[in-house]
């Protein structure tokens, strides 16, 4: 069979586009909003708001900790909101959050003016994103559930490849006129992309993948093929969910303090104009969308742990690479081994729980594993904002994150598939 025979196949499994990939496509969509207008280019605002106002790193570094710890502890209660209500309703609460708490962002004035809005940002974004869409995507498809994944996180890369667009924004017109207008952007097209969101496809006269045929899993995710669905609690107390939490945390510490610091470290210590940044942004983001396709692929092929960690090691060498760059090659590097770890790690992270797991209660299940990931989240940007104030650079914070990175692949390697729960009868 033909590539193009095989791509038909699963994109139009019953003769006509099945309706899970309309709502890849919109997911899609609603994360290239929020990287491009804030998770990639927080480091460029980061720059700007530190001339403004003259605030350190670690306070900085502070308010973005401070939301991903709220987020964090969000997340069970967002999780069992999905779960129960679908995900459409609670993502139209979170893009109005988020487009109105950017509108407010470019008002501020104050150190508390910018927490309290960066907090709305921040709630409105992880209602309104990644942990949300990814209920309805892993309800929709079962064979091909890491491929969708990676599809609707291109819209993150594509997000991210834009960024040097929001950068000649704020340049030309400054971080308030373009925070405001980044604002209307979410409502405007955010919440239109919402309609095409289901949350399961039998309520829609539809079935996983398009295709009604015996379940079957990729490599790694056998303990759940002929059980029934765990319950949150049932997947608590696994050692696997612990193990991919953990994982996915250490992970995360190199994602967060890159997405704080990056930009600032190019332009402050190896002395990249806010242009020439953005264009490493774009290179990191092109290797990211290369590496979602790669998992995507080779998840629905091989065992998903395994990749995962290779996945950690690339990050830590990536991270090195940039810490201790001393011209554009090291520097190139990094935006290839962190972007291209990044992109494959990604799709895994939620085709990995989802295949150990099932669907049923996923989104309350992200939601508890979110208190253990946020740690990474919060621990990047802290360390790396302490160290680089103390020390005048962000060699040692970055290395330091680099080692701990590390740790997380032997948590993917231990990460087995827990034994399947069967139904009573």
């Amino acid at each position: 069979m033909s590539v193009l025979s095989r791509l038909d196949d699963v994109l139009r499994p019953g003769g006509h586009i099945f309706y899970g990939w309309w709502i890849v496509s919109s997911a899609a969509g609603i994360q290239m909003l929020s990287s491009m207008l804030w998770m990639q280019s927080f480091g460029a605002y980061v720059v700007l708001l530190q001339e403004d106002f003259g605030w350190s790193k670690a306070v900085i570094a502070g308010a973005f900790a401070l939301t991903r710890v709220e987020s964090g502890i969000l997340g069970p209660l967002q999780g069992w909101l999905v779960d129960r209500y679908g995900p459409r309703i609670i993502l139209m609460i979170g893009l109005a959050m988020f487009g109105v708490g950017f509108m407010m962002f470019s008002q501020i004035t104050s150190l508390l003016g910018f927490y309290l809005t960066f907090a709305l940002i921040a709630v409105g974004s992880s209602l309104g994103g990644f942990a949300t869409v990814m209920v309805s995507i892993v309800n929709w498809f079962s064979r091909n559930r890491a491929k969708a994944v990676a599809v609707s996180q291109l819209g993150h890369s594509i997000g991210g490849l834009s960024v040097p667009i929001v950068i000649l924004s704020l340049e030309a017109f400054g971080w308030r006129t373009t925070a405001f207008a980044s604002g209307v952007a979410v409502l405007v097209i955010g919440l239109p992309l919402v309609q095409l969101v289901r949350h399961r496809p039998e309520t829609h006269g539809e079935v996983a993948d398009g295709i009604s045929l015996p379940v079957q899993t990729a490599p790694g995710a056998k303990a759940f093929a002929e059980g029934r669905d765990f319950t949150a609690r049932e997947a608590i107390r696994t050692r696997a969910f612990w193990l991919i939490s953990i994982g996915h945390a250490f992970s995360l510490l190199t994602v967060s303090a890159v997405m704080v610091f990056m930009v600032p470290h190019l332009t402050e210590g190896l002395g990249f104009s806010l242009g020439e940044a953005g264009y490493v942004v774009a290179l990191m983001t092109a290797c990211q969308m290369g590496g979602q396709m790669a998992g995507g692929f080779l998840g629905d092929r091989f065992n998903k742990r395994y990749i995962c960690a290779v996945c950690l090691v690339s990050h830590t060498a990536g991270l090195l690479m940039i810490a201790y760059a001393t011209g554009l090659s090291m520097v190139v590097a990094f935006a290839v081994l962190h972007g291209f770890a990044w992109g494959t790690r990604g799709p895994l992270m939620v085709a990995l729980r989802a295949d150990y797991f099932g669907p049923s209660s996923f989104g309350t299940i992200m939601g508890f594993s979110s208190l253990i990931v946020m740690f990474g989240m919060t621990g990047g940007p802290l360390i790396a904002g302490f160290m680089a104030d103390q020390s005048g650079t962000y060699v040692s914070g970055l290395a330091t994150l680099a080692c701990l990175t590390f740790l997380g692949s032997f948590c993917f390697l231990a990460a087995k598939a827990p034994e399947k729960r069967f139904a009573v009868a």
